[in-house]
């Protein structure tokens, strides 16, 4: 068998010495552009599979990332539909949990009354304390989702604090509402006087 293959070679080399006919060339060269446009437009078919691919891959990612956004807002509007279906008479406070938590509900909450019933309003502070007032409602607010929160969950040890600072802040609001406003009326005295 390897004599048959060395006698093969020897004779494709003295063909391989011969002239390809007259005009071979251009007909080889007219063969392939018949056989190029077949093979540009398979090309551009796997182009538009290409481009298909990348935009659907696009929408997917915009989807994702849109859920990914949208789902807060939705957690938030079930917390505030659920506000609305809980009473005020069911919902747990720091009360509920402990006497202790008890006693530093009432202690925050009867100074936090105590402090609004001192502060007296006038056309001159009326300004000012309505936008403590419109504070204080904010953190009202958010006493009463946190107490949402607190009946749904159970207690956790972020919810109390949170429910706690809450408290704290309200009543520090108003110890500088008392503040700004005896300040105003010494600057008034002050100018009466001179």
């Amino acid at each position: 068998m390897a004599q048959d293959l060395k006698k093969l070679f020897e004779n494709e080399n003295k063909t391989s010495n011969a002239k390809m006919p007259e005009g071979h060339e251009v007909r080889f060269l007219q063969k392939l552009e018949k056989a190029s446009p077949a093979q540009s437009s398979r090309q551009n078919q796997y182009r538009i599979l290409q481009i298909a691919a990348s935009i659907l891959v696009f929408v997917g990612l915009v989807f994702g990332v849109y859920k990914y956004y949208e789902a807060p807002k939705s957690v938030e509007t079930d917390l505030v539909d659920t506000e609305d279906t809980i009473n005020d008479d069911t919902l747990k406070s720091l009360g509920d949990i402990s006497p202790d938590f008890k006693k530093v509900e009432d202690y925050y909450l009867a100074n936090i009354n105590l402090e609004l019933s001192k502060v007296k309003q006038t056309p001159e502070n009326k300004e000012l304390f309505d936008g403590y007032v419109i504070r204080l409602a904010e953190l009202n607010q958010e006493y009463k989702r946190l107490s949402v929160e607190l009946t749904q969950h159970g207690p956790n040890e972020l919810t109390v604090s949170a429910l706690i600072d809450n408290l704290k802040l309200r009543l520090n609001l108003l110890y500088d509402l008392k503040e700004q406003l005896n300040d105003l009326n010494i600057s008034e005295d002050h100018k009466i006087r001179t």
